[in-house]
């Protein structure tokens, strides 16, 4: 008899299905936190895999800055209507409007640091224990380290000398009260699994993801979207450049990449080829050097 053998993209899927389950066999009350981003779709395909024909065991989580594409809400709402699963909205301006955060000012202002507080105050409001996102390994230093089950403290903080064992994928997710655990199913996944993924499972992205024409400023070496959400002055000038967008945030700090690449197969291949990874197109990232770590440390995602 032939023995059947999984390719890759098998190999990667049944692992975050497999953790998905976890999740929902170790934790009362878990939420998966979504974006709109190509990572998070991903993840919503794969519980899909993972539950039907039942119900996600868990909500949908969006924090919205406000100032998201809206090419990512129209898809969002339209999502949530095909799959028909509980969609909870986090709103950052909410948070300004308690008091609980201060907006930046000046001209690289932007609310995506103040996500953090918005996300915490979600979490305690419902009492998530455990929140699933799609961070990968292969996009930034802080996240390389982080474990798929990732423990947060009371105040939502990431301790990176506080990681527990992962052998042999034994998981193990029992925590104090007001504690809570990041999730990461598709942390072994790279940029092009993602979009590798995303082309055998033909998953519908938000149209930014594709080359398209767009009004942009150049700003710190960086194209960026123009928007009333950017703070512009006499010296940006605006024009119009052939982009897309390899990952989707706040406006006001995604980047966009000069593009041709109008297909999934032509975007593989400029992936392919690229020697820059797709959070250099972030310039929250770009604050300092140790700029995520620093965030998780304080309750980011």
């Amino acid at each position: 008899m032939s023995k059947h053998q999984l390719d890759y993209l098998d190999e990667l899927e049944a692992e975050a299905i497999y953790i998905l389950r976890e999740v929902a066999g170790q934790f009362e009350k878990p939420a998966l936190l979504f974006s709109g981003g190509k990572d998070s779709i991903t993840l919503v395909r794969l519980a899909e895999k993972a539950f039907r024909p039942g119900k996600f065991p868990f909500p949908l989580v969006h924090i919205d800055t406000g100032h998201n594409f809206i090419e990512t809400i129209e898809y969002r709402d339209k999502m949530i209507n095909r799959i028909g699963e509980k969609l909870i909205i986090g709103h950052v301006q909410d948070s300004i409007d308690e008091g609980k955060v201060v907006e930046q000012k000046g001209k690289n202002a932007s609310r995506n640091a103040l996500q953090t507080v918005t996300l915490l105050d979600t979490i305690a409001k419902h009492g998530f224990d455990a929140c699933i996102g799609g961070a990968r390994r292969d996009e930034e230093k802080a996240r390389a380290k982080e474990r798929i089950f990732s423990v947060r403290d009371e105040f939502g903080q990431w301790d990176p000398k506080r990681q527990r064992p992962e052998l042999w994928n034994i998981f193990n997710g029992k925590i104090h009260k007001g504690e809570n655990v990041r999730v990461f199913p598709i942390s072994n996944w790279t940029e092009l699994d993602v979009w590798n993924y995303i082309r055998r499972e033909k998953i519908e992205l938000p149209s930014i993801y594709f080359a398209h024409e767009r009004e942009v400023i150049t700003r710190n070496g960086q194209l960026m979207a123009a928007s009333p959400f950017l703070n512009m002055d006499a010296e940006d000038i605006i024009e119009k450049r052939n982009v897309r967008f390899r990952t989707v945030g706040d406006m006001t700090c995604t980047a966009a990449v000069e593009s041709y690449a109008y297909r999934i197969d032509d975007i593989i291949d400029e992936i392919s080829e690229s020697k820059i990874s797709e959070r250099g197109a972030r310039m929250d990232d770009k604050v300092s050097e140790a700029a995520m770590e620093d965030r998780k440390k304080g309750g980011y995602f």
